[in-house]
Protein backbone atom coordinates (compact mmCIF):
# COMPACT_ATOMS: atom_id res chain seq x y z
CA UNK A 1 0.00 0.00 0.00
CA UNK A 2 1.53 3.66 -1.01
CA UNK A 3 1.91 5.73 1.88
CA UNK A 4 2.43 9.66 1.06
CA UNK A 5 3.89 12.20 3.18
CA UNK A 6 3.69 15.71 2.26
CA UNK A 7 6.49 18.09 4.00
CA UNK A 8 5.89 21.61 4.82
CA UNK A 9 8.52 23.85 6.55
CA UNK A 10 8.20 26.70 9.39
CA UNK A 11 9.46 29.23 6.77
CA UNK A 12 6.72 28.13 4.08
CA UNK A 13 4.90 30.24 1.81
CA UNK A 14 1.49 29.81 4.19
CA UNK A 15 -1.47 28.35 3.72
CA UNK A 16 -2.20 28.87 0.46
CA UNK A 17 0.80 26.97 -1.00
CA UNK A 18 0.44 24.46 1.72
CA UNK A 19 -3.68 23.91 0.16
CA UNK A 20 -2.39 23.53 -3.15
CA UNK A 21 0.69 20.65 -2.04
CA UNK A 22 -2.40 19.31 -0.38
CA UNK A 23 -4.36 19.10 -3.27
CA UNK A 24 -2.19 17.38 -5.24
CA UNK A 25 -1.70 14.74 -2.43
CA UNK A 26 -5.62 14.25 -2.52
CA UNK A 27 -5.25 14.01 -6.65
CA UNK A 28 -2.24 11.67 -6.25
CA UNK A 29 -4.06 9.11 -3.78
CA UNK A 30 -7.61 9.14 -5.06
CA UNK A 31 -7.53 5.12 -6.11
CA UNK A 32 -5.76 4.17 -3.05
CA UNK A 33 -7.54 3.07 0.13
CA UNK A 34 -5.48 5.60 2.44
CA UNK A 35 -4.90 9.45 2.32
CA UNK A 36 -1.61 11.35 2.52
CA UNK A 37 0.10 12.43 6.06
CA UNK A 38 1.70 15.90 6.21
CA UNK A 39 4.69 16.50 8.25
CA UNK A 40 5.75 20.17 9.55
CA UNK A 41 9.25 20.58 10.06
CA UNK A 42 10.39 23.95 11.50
CA UNK A 43 10.66 25.34 15.23
CA UNK A 44 8.04 25.30 18.01
CA UNK A 45 4.67 25.94 15.29
CA UNK A 46 2.07 28.53 16.30
CA UNK A 47 -1.52 27.47 17.03
CA UNK A 48 -2.46 29.73 13.99
CA UNK A 49 -0.21 27.33 12.34
CA UNK A 50 -1.38 23.85 13.45
CA UNK A 51 -4.59 24.84 12.90
CA UNK A 52 -4.05 25.38 9.31
CA UNK A 53 -2.07 22.26 9.03
CA UNK A 54 -5.30 20.49 10.27
CA UNK A 55 -7.83 22.10 8.30
CA UNK A 56 -6.81 20.30 4.75
CA UNK A 57 -7.82 16.59 4.81
CA UNK A 58 -5.40 14.67 6.03
CA UNK A 59 -5.29 11.93 7.73
CA UNK A 60 -2.65 12.99 10.28
CA UNK A 61 -0.17 16.12 11.32
CA UNK A 62 3.13 15.10 11.85
CA UNK A 63 4.94 17.40 14.13
CA UNK A 64 8.58 17.72 13.76
CA UNK A 65 9.44 20.59 15.83
CA UNK A 66 12.82 20.69 16.82
CA UNK A 67 14.54 24.82 17.94
CA UNK A 68 17.73 23.67 16.32
CA UNK A 69 15.94 23.67 13.14
CA UNK A 70 16.05 27.62 12.99
CA UNK A 71 19.78 27.22 11.99
CA UNK A 72 19.60 23.62 10.33
CA UNK A 73 21.30 22.82 7.23
CA UNK A 74 19.97 21.59 4.69
CA UNK A 75 22.09 18.00 5.20
CA UNK A 76 20.92 17.62 8.50
CA UNK A 77 16.96 18.20 7.48
CA UNK A 78 17.31 15.61 4.96
CA UNK A 79 18.95 12.90 7.43
CA UNK A 80 15.76 13.71 9.81
CA UNK A 81 13.62 13.36 6.85
CA UNK A 82 15.33 10.03 5.76
CA UNK A 83 15.38 8.48 8.96
CA UNK A 84 11.69 9.68 9.22
CA UNK A 85 10.58 7.76 6.07
CA UNK A 86 12.27 4.65 6.93
CA UNK A 87 10.97 4.91 10.71
CA UNK A 88 7.34 5.63 9.40
CA UNK A 89 7.21 3.19 6.25
CA UNK A 90 6.67 5.78 4.08
CA UNK A 91 7.21 5.63 -0.37
CA UNK A 92 6.23 8.52 -1.64
CA UNK A 93 7.38 11.98 -0.92
CA UNK A 94 6.15 15.34 -1.77
CA UNK A 95 7.04 19.08 -0.72
CA UNK A 96 6.02 22.50 -2.64
CA UNK A 97 8.77 24.39 -5.05
CA UNK A 98 10.07 26.50 -2.55
CA UNK A 99 13.68 26.69 -1.06
CA UNK A 100 13.16 24.42 1.38
CA UNK A 101 11.70 21.61 -1.49
CA UNK A 102 14.32 22.42 -3.64
CA UNK A 103 17.23 22.09 -1.32
CA UNK A 104 15.70 19.51 1.12
CA UNK A 105 13.99 16.98 -1.10
CA UNK A 106 16.75 16.24 -3.10
CA UNK A 107 19.21 15.53 -0.67
CA UNK A 108 16.68 12.98 1.01
CA UNK A 109 16.07 11.17 -2.48
CA UNK A 110 19.80 10.66 -2.77
CA UNK A 111 19.73 9.26 1.02
CA UNK A 112 16.81 7.40 0.28
CA UNK A 113 18.19 6.31 -3.36
CA UNK A 114 14.82 7.07 -4.90
CA UNK A 115 13.77 9.20 -8.00
CA UNK A 116 12.55 12.75 -8.19
CA UNK A 117 10.08 14.51 -10.13
CA UNK A 118 10.61 18.05 -9.96
CA UNK A 119 8.06 20.86 -11.15
CA UNK A 120 4.84 19.30 -10.81
CA UNK A 121 1.99 21.15 -12.56
CA UNK A 122 -0.55 18.14 -12.94
CA UNK A 123 -1.15 14.36 -12.07
CA UNK A 124 -3.07 11.68 -13.60
CA UNK A 125 -3.49 8.87 -10.72
CA UNK A 126 -6.10 6.47 -12.55
CA UNK A 127 -3.77 4.41 -14.61
CA UNK A 128 -1.59 1.45 -13.51
CA UNK A 129 0.90 4.33 -12.88
CA UNK A 130 1.03 7.39 -12.05
CA UNK A 131 1.85 10.42 -15.10
CA UNK A 132 2.93 13.74 -14.06
CA UNK A 133 3.26 16.85 -16.50
CA UNK A 134 6.17 19.26 -15.80
CA UNK A 135 7.19 22.40 -18.17
CA UNK A 136 10.52 21.91 -20.01
CA UNK A 137 12.62 24.55 -21.82
CA UNK A 138 11.67 27.48 -20.13
CA UNK A 139 7.87 26.22 -20.20
CA UNK A 140 7.68 25.88 -24.26
CA UNK A 141 7.26 22.08 -23.68
CA UNK A 142 5.67 19.62 -21.41
CA UNK A 143 7.00 16.42 -20.60
CA UNK A 144 4.93 13.76 -19.55
CA UNK A 145 6.91 11.68 -16.83
CA UNK A 146 5.23 8.09 -15.95
CA UNK A 147 6.62 6.31 -12.36
CA UNK A 148 6.82 2.83 -12.77
CA UNK A 149 9.06 3.09 -9.28
CA UNK A 150 6.50 2.37 -6.28
CA UNK A 151 9.06 4.72 -3.73
CA UNK A 152 9.67 8.32 -5.26
CA UNK A 153 9.53 12.08 -4.85
CA UNK A 154 8.04 14.95 -6.31
CA UNK A 155 8.48 18.90 -5.84
CA UNK A 156 5.13 20.72 -6.57
CA UNK A 157 4.08 23.96 -8.50
CA UNK A 158 1.78 25.93 -6.22
CA UNK A 159 0.05 27.95 -8.83
CA UNK A 160 -1.04 24.66 -10.92
CA UNK A 161 -3.05 23.18 -7.80
CA UNK A 162 -4.53 25.93 -6.39
CA UNK A 163 -7.90 26.40 -5.83
CA UNK A 164 -10.95 28.52 -4.80
CA UNK A 165 -12.16 26.93 -1.57
CA UNK A 166 -9.36 25.96 0.92
CA UNK A 167 -10.09 22.47 2.59
CA UNK A 168 -11.72 22.12 5.65
CA UNK A 169 -11.10 18.92 8.04
CA UNK A 170 -9.68 18.47 11.59
CA UNK A 171 -6.76 16.03 11.33
CA UNK A 172 -5.07 14.33 13.94
CA UNK A 173 -1.58 15.38 15.64
CA UNK A 174 1.05 13.68 16.38
CA UNK A 175 4.99 14.74 17.63
CA UNK A 176 8.12 12.86 16.60
CA UNK A 177 11.51 13.17 17.73
CA UNK A 178 13.30 14.94 14.77
CA UNK A 179 16.52 12.44 16.04
CA UNK A 180 18.77 15.91 15.21
CA UNK A 181 20.68 15.14 18.31
CA UNK A 182 22.55 12.32 16.61
CA UNK A 183 22.69 13.79 13.69
CA UNK A 184 26.48 15.15 11.93
CA UNK A 185 26.02 17.65 9.09
CA UNK A 186 28.63 18.55 6.40
CA UNK A 187 27.94 22.23 6.17
CA UNK A 188 27.32 24.23 8.67
CA UNK A 189 24.79 27.10 9.19
CA UNK A 190 26.16 30.38 8.91
CA UNK A 191 23.42 33.22 9.00
CA UNK A 192 20.37 33.97 7.53
CA UNK A 193 18.99 37.41 5.86
CA UNK A 194 15.89 38.09 4.44
CA UNK A 195 13.67 41.43 3.73
CA UNK A 196 10.37 41.36 6.42
CA UNK A 197 6.98 42.86 4.41
CA UNK A 198 3.64 43.10 4.64
CA UNK A 199 2.63 42.72 1.48
CA UNK A 200 1.13 39.31 0.38
CA UNK A 201 3.95 36.30 -0.16
CA UNK A 202 4.50 36.75 -3.83
CA UNK A 203 3.75 33.03 -4.81
CA UNK A 204 -0.19 33.21 -3.54
CA UNK A 205 -1.04 36.68 -4.19
CA UNK A 206 -4.03 37.06 -5.98
CA UNK A 207 -2.37 40.77 -7.75
CA UNK A 208 1.68 40.97 -8.38
CA UNK A 209 3.12 43.74 -9.88
CA UNK A 210 6.62 43.26 -11.43
CA UNK A 211 9.12 45.62 -12.38
CA UNK A 212 12.26 45.21 -14.45
CA UNK A 213 15.78 47.07 -14.77
CA UNK A 214 14.66 50.30 -16.74
CA UNK A 215 13.64 50.91 -12.59
CA UNK A 216 17.06 52.09 -11.70
CA UNK A 217 17.54 51.90 -8.58
CA UNK A 218 15.96 50.41 -5.55
CA UNK A 219 14.00 53.36 -4.23
CA UNK A 220 12.08 54.11 -7.60
CA UNK A 221 11.78 49.87 -7.60
CA UNK A 222 9.76 50.67 -4.29
CA UNK A 223 7.92 53.95 -4.96
CA UNK A 224 6.56 52.88 -8.29
CA UNK A 225 6.14 49.00 -8.46
CA UNK A 226 5.33 49.16 -4.24
CA UNK A 227 3.21 51.60 -4.85
CA UNK A 228 1.37 50.39 -7.10
CA UNK A 229 1.34 47.11 -5.92
CA UNK A 230 -0.25 48.62 -1.94
CA UNK A 231 -3.31 50.43 -3.92
CA UNK A 232 -3.91 46.92 -5.20
CA UNK A 233 -3.33 45.00 -2.09
CA UNK A 234 -0.78 42.70 -4.06
CA UNK A 235 2.58 41.50 -4.31
CA UNK A 236 5.83 42.83 -5.96
CA UNK A 237 8.00 40.60 -8.09
CA UNK A 238 10.83 41.63 -10.38
CA UNK A 239 13.10 40.38 -13.59
CA UNK A 240 16.19 38.66 -12.65
CA UNK A 241 17.65 41.42 -14.40
CA UNK A 242 16.24 43.96 -12.02
CA UNK A 243 17.66 42.09 -9.09
CA UNK A 244 20.95 41.28 -9.99
CA UNK A 245 21.52 44.88 -10.75
CA UNK A 246 20.15 45.21 -6.92
CA UNK A 247 17.09 46.97 -7.67
CA UNK A 248 14.94 44.05 -6.44
CA UNK A 249 15.30 41.78 -3.40
CA UNK A 250 16.18 38.42 -4.51
CA UNK A 251 13.57 36.59 -2.91
CA UNK A 252 11.36 38.60 -5.33
CA UNK A 253 12.28 37.03 -8.48
CA UNK A 254 10.27 35.78 -11.29
CA UNK A 255 10.97 33.55 -13.38
CA UNK A 256 12.26 29.97 -14.59
CA UNK A 257 15.24 30.52 -12.08
CA UNK A 258 12.64 32.32 -9.91
CA UNK A 259 8.89 31.61 -8.41
CA UNK A 260 6.27 30.45 -10.41
CA UNK A 261 3.30 32.55 -10.61
CA UNK A 262 -0.06 32.74 -11.84
CA UNK A 263 -2.09 35.67 -9.91
CA UNK A 264 -5.50 36.84 -11.49
CA UNK A 265 -3.41 39.92 -12.44
CA UNK A 266 -0.15 40.55 -13.40
CA UNK A 267 1.40 43.62 -14.21
CA UNK A 268 4.71 43.84 -16.01
CA UNK A 269 6.48 47.29 -16.13
CA UNK A 270 9.49 47.93 -18.29
CA UNK A 271 9.50 43.96 -18.53
CA UNK A 272 10.51 43.36 -22.30
CA UNK A 273 9.63 39.34 -21.54
CA UNK A 274 12.33 37.11 -22.08
CA UNK A 275 11.71 33.73 -22.27
CA UNK A 276 13.08 32.62 -19.00
CA UNK A 277 10.64 35.33 -17.19
CA UNK A 278 7.55 34.16 -19.35
CA UNK A 279 7.94 30.41 -17.90
CA UNK A 280 7.41 32.51 -14.36
CA UNK A 281 4.23 34.08 -15.08
CA UNK A 282 2.27 33.20 -18.42
CA UNK A 283 -0.05 31.52 -16.74
CA UNK A 284 -1.70 34.28 -14.81
CA UNK A 285 -5.36 34.89 -15.78
CA UNK A 286 -4.82 38.45 -16.28
CA UNK A 287 -1.28 40.33 -17.80
CA UNK A 288 -0.89 44.01 -18.57
CA UNK A 289 2.21 45.40 -19.81
CA UNK A 290 3.51 48.58 -19.86
CA UNK A 291 6.87 49.07 -21.89
CA UNK A 292 8.08 51.32 -24.47
CA UNK A 293 8.78 49.62 -27.11
CA UNK A 294 5.67 48.29 -29.07
CA UNK A 295 7.88 45.22 -30.46
CA UNK A 296 8.64 44.12 -26.80
CA UNK A 297 7.73 40.23 -26.58
CA UNK A 298 6.03 40.52 -23.17
CA UNK A 299 2.73 42.16 -25.58
CA UNK A 300 2.86 38.96 -27.22
CA UNK A 301 1.96 36.74 -23.66
CA UNK A 302 -0.50 40.40 -22.31
CA UNK A 303 -3.96 40.83 -22.45
CA UNK A 304 -3.49 44.81 -22.35
CA UNK A 305 -1.13 46.40 -23.48
CA UNK A 306 0.19 50.27 -22.85
CA UNK A 307 3.21 51.65 -24.88
CA UNK A 308 4.30 54.42 -22.70
CA UNK A 309 6.88 55.25 -19.91
CA UNK A 310 6.39 53.59 -16.77
CA UNK A 311 8.27 56.04 -15.26
CA UNK A 312 4.75 58.19 -16.22
CA UNK A 313 1.88 55.86 -16.26
CA UNK A 314 2.62 54.09 -12.98
CA UNK A 315 1.96 57.58 -11.24
CA UNK A 316 -0.89 58.27 -13.07
CA UNK A 317 -2.05 54.84 -12.34
CA UNK A 318 -1.27 55.16 -8.57
CA UNK A 319 -3.03 58.84 -8.49
CA UNK A 320 -6.41 57.14 -10.08
CA UNK A 321 -6.34 54.30 -7.61
CA UNK A 322 -5.35 56.00 -4.69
Amino acid sequence: MSKLLCLVDSAGAGLGAQASLATFAADLCINWDSGFSICYVGSEPSAESMADLCSLGAMEVLVMADEQFARLTADAAAEAIRTLVIAEGYNILAADCSSFGRDVLPRACALLDIPMISDVIAVDATGPAPMFRRPVCAGKLIAKVEVTSTRYACTVRASAFRRERVPSGNSPVRRIDSGLDGITAGTEWVGASHVESKRPDLSNANVVVSGGRPLRDSETYERLIGGLADCLHGATGATRAAVDSGIAANDLQVGQTGKVVAPALYIAAGISGSIQHLAGMKDSKVIVAINTDPEAPIFSVADFGLVADLHTAIPELISLLS
